[in-house]
């Protein structure tokens, strides 16, 4: 670290380690993320989240009742003015197997985006085909991309408003070719405590503005929502990540999910009539009425005083 921590700050820098860590352990129970004998590529860009969960991997290694490897990788996409000492040097001090690859792809994307359009698409999925391609030389079993928590939300809200989906990044993935198994340790933890880790653990951050590149404007427009959403209504982040964990396709309107069509009532089910008298509730809807609320203490009932039926 370039600079001394204080004692707060040491303190804090714990905390927040062992919380990452719980939730990095947590997403890896809970989707089977790494096995025995795992070999696992760890993806680095340089950013804060890919550092921070390379650390907490190596952290949980040490710990974990399971053998596995860890294997980190740095693809230079030959961006000027990109620093390509500082990550072998990084790892140097970690003691970590480690590739670094070179592949031009800002030539190409240069190429095919327009002056002025937004890069990180094309970018991003150059990026990933060359990573699945060395994950299979290597023998990876497994590949750790640094999303966390906050991706996943923003990923989802960005294809509900644009793209007419509700689709998000799952914290495990198999690729289409069935070759690869994606994973993503962070996918419950909090940028802001990412960020924090980060700052406390002195990162050498490389920014990711060196191709020139406009910033995802949209993305940008869904995380400043969520961010105003989580200072006036604390807790709503998390309410809506657990929502992500809860689906319910009987209660939506996705045919591909439920099948509709074929749905059909129960002709033998019992009429509600056939049920005995004394297993029904007894609601006097008079006091509902004026109270706001079911009183089960009443023996009221309603009863049927007149049938019409047309001729």
């Amino acid at each position: 670290m370039s600079e001394e921590l204080t004692p707060k700050q040491v303190t804090r820098m714990a905390k927040l380690q062992k919380r990452l860590r719980a939730e990095v352990g947590r997403a890896i129970g809970d989707y089977n993320m790494i096995e025995d004998g795992d070999r696992v590529m760890c993806c680095l860009s340089g950013g804060k989240d890919s550092y921070a969960m390379l650390d907490i991997l190596l952290n949980l290694q040490q710990r974990a009742p399971i053998k596995f490897e860890i294997v980190a990788v740095n693809l230079d996409q030959k961006q000027p003015g990109f620093p390509e000492d500082i990550l072998p040097a990084y790892l140097d001090t970690l003691g970590v197997a480690y590739h670094i690859l070179e592949k031009d792809t800002y030539s190409i994307v240069k190429e095919k985006i327009p002056e002025g359009k937004t890069t990180c698409s094309l970018c991003s999925r150059l990026r990933r085909g060359t990573l699945y391609g060395f994950a299979q030389k290597i023998g990876a079993t497994k590949i750790a991309l640094g999303h966390h928590r906050d991706d996943i939300i923003e990923t989802m809200f960005l294809n509900m408003f644009f793209a007419g989906k509700m689709k998000a990044m799952p914290p495990k993935l198999l690729s289409d070719d069935g070759a690869n198994m994606v994973i993503r340790p962070l996918a419950y933890c909090r940028e802001k405590d990412i960020a924090e880790y980060a700052k406390l653990k002195d990162f050498p951050i490389i920014p990711c503005n060196l191709c020139g590149s406009q910033e995802n404007l949209k993305r940008a427009a869904v995380k400043d929502m969520l961010v105003q959403w989580d200072k006036q209504h604390p807790g709503r982040i998390e309410t809506i990540f657990t929502a992500m964990q809860n689906t319910a396709p009987s209660q939506g309107v996705d045919r591909e999910q439920f099948d509709f069509l074929s749905l059909k009532r129960d002709p033998d089910a019992p009429l509600r009539g056939d049920v005995a008298e004394s297993d029904l509730p007894a609601f006097d809807f008079v006091d509902v009425a004026n109270n706001g609320h079911i009183n089960l203490d009443k023996a009221a009932r309603i009863d049927v005083v007149s049938t019409y039926t047309p001729e």
